[in-house]
C-alpha cells in the first residue's frame, strides 16, 4: 500500500546564494502545490549534520558551495541521505557536473533561471509523490519477499519464454540452485522432473501451462531430480501470471516435498499389517492367510495346523529385568520360530507374549506335534538380552483343519483353548484340541465372566477350620478358605474357580478381600469376648509377586486394628522359588510388621533345607496327601516322620493337614507333631458356627472319636 504523503512537503536547500534561498522561498509560500517548509543551509558540513535525515522530503543543493565543490558534494550527500531525492542547482557552464550528477541518480537539475518561474514546486511534489511510491513499492516488495523466503513451500516463477526469473529459499533447498544461479536458465535445466515408476522424464508443468493458459499440477509419482542427482518425491500446483490486461506474463509453479508423507503412509500401512516390534505378521495378514491356506488344503485335500503359542514365565522376565528386555525377548522368540518352521509357514505375533503359527500342507497332526517339540525346545534355551540371561518355556495349543475347524477364527480359537489346557499342565508342553475342550472352555468363561461380578454382589464368604493342638484337642488358631457363594449355582469351591481368578488377575482384589475379612472377623470374636487365636491367610503366588503386596497387608492391618502377632500368612514353595532372592526379602518384611509365615503343602515342591535356612519361615504345613498315607503300617509315614524330624530339628512348627482319623492322630502324636486341622477335629465352618467351637471346645469330640475307633 503507497504511504499516504505528509501535508507538509519539507524541502532542505544547501546553497551559500541568499538570493536562491529567498526566491524559493517566496516561491514555495504562495505555490498551488504546498504547502511545503523550506530548511535553508549554507554548507555541506551543516546538512550532513543534520539530527534527524528521515524528516527531509527532498533536498535542492548547488554542488559549489564554500566548503565543497563538484560531484562529491552529491557523493556525500547520498552516503548520509540514501533514500532522500536529490535535485542539482547548476549554472549553464556546469553542464557535465550535472550530468555527472543525473548519472549518479540524482532527479533533476535547476537552473538559475528556474528560480524566476512557477515550474520548481510541480518538480518538487512530483518527485516527492515518486519517492513515496517507490518507497510504498519497496516495502511491499520486501514483505513479499519475507512471505515467500518463509514458505515451507517452494516457489518458482519464469518469464514466457520459460526462463526462470524467481526462486525462493525453499526452492533454493529443494533444486540444489541459488537464485541468481538459476536466473535465466531454462525451466527444464532446474526443474528435472522423472517418474518415479517408469523413470522418464516428464515435461515440466510450467512450460504445460505456458502452452495452455490454465492451471494444472504434476503427475502422481512425480520425482524431482535436484542439481546434485538426488531425487524428491514432489507435489505441486502450477498457475499462469497475468498481466493488468488479462493476458499472460509468466507462470509459477508452488510446490513441496511429500517424501516424509509417502514414508509416513507407507509405514502406517505397514504397522496395519505387521508387529511393529517383531516385524511378524499380525492377526490381519495372519486371518488372510489361513483362509488361502484353507482353500489350498480343499485343493490338495491336504492338512494344515494353527499352533497357538503362550510363554510361561514371561512376566516375571518382564518385571524383574524391565520392559526393555521383554521387548528383546519377544524379539528374540520371533527369531526363533521363524528358524524352526518352514518358509512357506507363517509365523504371527497376537499380541503381548502370545504367538501363532500357520503350518500350510501337512500330512498328518505328528508332522505338527513334531513342529511343535522343536519350538518348545527352542525356546527353552536361553535368550541373551540385555547383558543378561532369560529363560522361558511355552505352552503350545494345536488345532487341524480340517478336523477341529474349516475356518480362520475358529481354528485360531480352538488352538487357543489348547493352549490353556497345556499351560494348566504346569506348561512346557503341547497339546492338541479335542471337543471336550469347548465345553471346559465354556465353563471357564462362565467362572471368568461371574466372578468379575461376585465381589460387586458380595458373593463371597470365609469358612473357618481350626488348628488343634494334638496332645489337649484346644484350638489354637484357624484358616480362612475361600468359598464363592454364587447366585447360580450355590457353594462353589477354590478348586473350581482360583485357578480362573489367577489366569485372570481378579485374584488380586479376591484376595485383598480375603485378607481384610479375616482380619475383621478376628476382631469381631475378639470383641464378642472369645479367646484370641491366630488366624492363618493363604496368599497366591500372584499375590505375593506384586509390588503393592506389602503396602495392602501394612493398610489392612492398620485399618482392622488386628495384632499381627497372631497372622500367619500361608505361603507355597513355589511361590518363593519363582525368585528365591526377592521372596526372601519381602518374608523379611512381613516377619518386621510381626507376622508368621507358614510353608503350606510342604514336602510337594523342593523341600530343600538349604531353601528353610533362606527362608524366615515359622511353620512346616505337611501336605494333606502325606498324611493321608498313614494307615498303621509299618513302611507308611516316612515322608510324615522325615518333615516332622525335620521341624523339631530346625524348630519350627509343624502342622499336619488332613488328620481325618484316630490312627493318623496316634501316629503323629508318638512324632511329637504339635498341630494338626482335618475333618475328625472339623470341617471348615461358617463364621458363627466357628465362634460356637472357639466356646464348647472339641476334646469331648476326640473321646468319643477314639471310643469308637476300630
Amino acid at each position: 500500500m503507497v504511504r499516504r504523503i505528509s501535508w507538509v512537503s519539507r524541502v532542505l536547500l544547501i546553497t551559500d546564494n541568499p538570493e536562491q534561498a529567498s526566491l524559493l522561498h517566496n516561491i514555495l509560500r504562495v505555490s498551488k502545490y504546498g504547502p511545503f517548509k523550506l530548511c535553508w543551509l549554507r554548507t555541506l558540513k551543516d546538512a550532513l549534520n543534520q539530527p534527524d535525515p528521515g524528516v527531509t522530503d527532498v533536498i535542492v543543493v548547488d554542488l559549489t558551495l564554500e566548503d565543497s565543490v563538484g560531484i562529491v558534494t552529491y557523493e556525500r550527500l547520498v552516503a548520509v541521505f540514501p533514500h532522500v531525492p536529490i535535485i542539482i542547482i547548476s549554472a549553464n557552464e556546469d553542464e557535465d557536473l550535472a550530468l555527472q550528477a543525473l548519472s549518479r541518480g540524482a532527479r533533476a537539475t535547476l537552473t538559475q533561471a528556474d528560480f524566476s518561474g512557477s515550474v520548481i514546486p510541480q518538480t518538487l511534489r512530483s518527485i516527492i509523490q515518486r519517492s513515496a511510491f517507490e518507497k510504498a513499492y519497496y516495502k511491499e516488495k520486501a514483505r513479499a519477499a519475507i512471505i515467500l523466503n518463509s514458505m515451507g513451500d517452494a516457489v518458482i516463477s519464469a518469464d514466457l519464454e520459460g526462463r526462470i526469473d524467481y526462486l525462493n529459499t525453499a526452492g533454493e533447498y529443494l533444486t540444489g540452485w541459488l537464485r541468481e544461479e538459476a536466473n535465466g536458465h531454462p525451466i527444464d535445466d532446474v526443474l528435472h522432473i522423472i517418474n518415479s515408476t517408469t523413470r522418464r522424464c516428464e515435461l515440466s508443468p510450467m512450460l504445460r501451462v505456458l502452452q495452455n493458459n490454465e492451471e494444472m499440477g504434476l503427475q502422481p509419482d512425480s520425482v524431482l531430480v535436484r542439481r546434485d542427482g538426488t531425487e524428491v518425491p514432489i507435489e505441486d500446483s502450477v498457475s499462469p501470471i497475468h498481466d493488468w490486461t488479462g493476458q499472460i506474463a509468466g507462470v509459477v509453479m508452488v510446490f513441496h516435498d511429500v517424501g516424509a508423507a509417502r514414508a509416513m503412509t507407507q509405514k502406517m500401512v505397514y504397522l496395519a499389517r505387521y508387529d511393529f516390534l517383531t516385524d511378524l505378521p499380525n492377526r490381519v495378514v495372519l486371518n488372510d492367510r489361513i483362509a488361502q491356506a484353507i482353500r489350498s488344503a480343499e485343493r490338495r485335500r491336504s492338512l494344515l495346523a494353527v499352533l497357538f503359542l503362550d510363554l510361561d514365565g514371561f512376566k516375571h522376565v518382564n518385571d524383574s529385568l524391565g520392559h526393555e528386555c521383554g521387548d528383546r525377548l519377544l524379539q528374540s522368540v520371533a527369531r526363533r520360530l521363524t528358524d524352526v518352521v518352514r518358509k512357506s509357514d507363517t509365523v504371527s505375533r497376537r499380541g503381548g507374549d502370545e504367538f501363532i503359527v500357520l503350518l500350510n500342507d501337512i500330512k498328518g497332526p505328528e508332522n505338527a506335534a513334531a513342529i511343535a517339540k522343536k519350538i518348545i525346545a527352542s525356546l527353552k534355551l536361553s535368550h541373551p538380552v540385555g547383558g543378561t540371561e532369560a529363560y522361558v518355556t511355552a505352552s503350545v495349543g494345536i488345532s487341524i483343519c480340517p478336523t477341529d475347524a474349516n475356518d480362520p477364527e475358529t481354528l485360531i480359537k480352538s488352538a487357543d483353548t489348547a493352549m490353556y489346557y497345556a499351560k494348566a499342565h504346569s506348561g512346557d508342553n503341547y497339546q492338541f484340541f479335542d471337543k471336550d475342550m469347548n465345553t471346559r472352555a465354556v465353563e471357564r468363561h462362565f467362572i471368568e465372566s461371574h466372578l468379575r461380578q461376585a465381589l460387586e454382589a458380595q458373593e463371597f464368604v470365609l469358612h473357618y477350620q481350626p488348628l488343634v493342638n494334638l496332645r489337649s484337642g484346644l484350638i489354637t488358631g484357624a484358616e480362612a478358605l475361600l468359598r464363592w457363594n454364587s447366585s447360580e449355582r450355590g457353594l462353589v469351591f477354590p478348586p473350581d474357580f482360583i485357578a480362573v481368578a489367577e489366569d485372570s488377575g481378579l485374584i488380586v482384589p479376591i484376595g485383598r478381600w480375603v485378607f481384610l475379612e479375616a482380619c475383621t472377623q478376628a476382631r469381631r470374636w475378639l470383641n464378642a469376648g472369645l479367646q484370641q487365636i491366630s488366624i492363618a491367610i493363604n496368599i497366591s503366588t500372584v499375590e505375593f509377586r506384586r509390588r503393592d503386596f506389602l503396602a495392602g497387608v501394612r493398610s489392612i492391618i492398620e485399618g482392622t486394628g488386628v495384632d499381627p502377632k497372631f497372622l500367619q500368612l500361608e505361603i507355597t514353595e513355589s511361590a518363593l522359588m519363582q525368585d528365591s532372592k526377592a521372596g526372601a526379602s519381602i518374608l523379611r518384611e512381613l516377619k518386621a510388621l510381626g507376622l508368621q509365615i507358614a510353608l503350606d503343602d510342604f514336602g510337594t515342591g523342593y523341600s530343600s533345607l538349604s531353601y528353610l535356612k533362606q527362608f524366615p519361615i515359622d511353620i512346616l504345613k505337611i501336605d494333606k496327601s502325606f498324611v493321608q498315607d498313614i494307615n498303621g503300617g509299618n513302611e507308611d509315614g516316612i515322608i510324615v516322620s522325615a518333615v516332622i524330624g525335620m521341624g523339631n530339628s530346625l524348630k519350627k512348627r509343624v502342622i499336619a493337614e488332613g488328620v481325618e482319623n484316630v490312627a493318623q492322630l496316634d501316629f503323629l502324636n508318638a512324632l511329637q507333631c504339635e498341630e494338626g486341622q482335618g475333618y475328625l477335629f472339623s470341617r471348615p465352618v461358617p463364621a458363627d458356627a466357628f465362634a460356637a467351637l472357639l466356646s464348647d471346645g472339641i476334646s469331648q469330640k476326640l473321646e468319643v472319636a477314639r471310643r469308637f475307633a476300630f
